[in-house]
């Protein structure tokens, strides 16, 4: 998962995903890293600070289309969804 270096992450914050995610799910963001990518680049992009939980907890939520993947996100408020995102990353569960 070293495409996610590139994105700001840490070798420790890779290295967290990586024994977070179950072993067919990273097979799979590792052969869709750019969509995977550009989902990442959104949310850092909209102001989530803490991506690499979001990431841990929901990394199948990244395989998502970019398009469907904003969407999910664009139909909050911005403040208020980042707010409760990095209060408690669960909430994308609930989007």
């Amino acid at each position: 998962m070293t495409f996610l270096k590139e994105l700001g992450f840490t070798d420790e914050m890779i290295s967290e995903i990586e024994n977070n995610i179950p072993s067919l799910l990273k097979e799979e963001v590792l052969d869709a890293k750019d969509l995977v990518s550009s989902n990442i680049k959104f949310l850092k992009d909209l102001g989530i600070t803490n991506v690499s939980e979001a990431i841990m907890s929901y990394a199948d939520m990244f395989l998502m289309d970019t398009i469907k993947f904003e969407e999910v996100f664009n139909k909050y408020d911005r403040e208020d969804l980042i707010k409760k995102i990095e209060k408690n990353v669960a909430i994308i569960e609930h989007l």
